[in-house]
């Protein structure tokens, strides 16, 4: 293994409606500008876990990942999918995701959080 590089955690969150192309154009959206923000390879990929909340339920984000063909290659990364825990006030409409990957060590990562989900973290998002 090149010891330039090690292993880090990019986030993401995005609002869609619940049907499928908004779902697909939603999980591609974020999972690009994840993507090409921090250089991510396919072979470099652990996983991908996405979250979702109970409201989305015409398509599943992974699923949305691979039928979108979001200009990265995923068909061989583990791809994983599970409900948001319900909590008070929680952001409707939304998929989180975490992409597990190796990066260049020293890298900065850029988390994206967009399409209504800057209100989970303002930090993160676009000026």
């Amino acid at each position: 293994m090149n010891t330039n590089i090690r292993l880090y955690g990019l986030r993401g969150a995005v609002c869609a409606d619940n049907n499928a192309e908004s779902i697909i154009k939603a999980v591609c959206t974020m999972c690009s500008s994840l993507f090409s923000y921090n250089i991510v390879l396919p072979e470099n990929i652990v996983s991908i876990q996405f979250t979702i909340t109970s409201d989305l339920t015409a398509l599943n984000p992974a699923a949305a990942l691979r039928k979108g063909k979001c200009g990265l290659d995923v068909s061989r990364c583990a791809l994983f999918c599970s409900q948001e825990p319900a909590t008070e006030h929680m952001l409707p409409k939304t998929i989180r995701v975490l992409v597990t990957t190796y990066m260049t060590e020293g890298s900065e990562p850029h988390h994206v959080y967009i399409q209504g989900a800057e209100k989970l973290r303002p930090d993160f998002a676009e000026k």
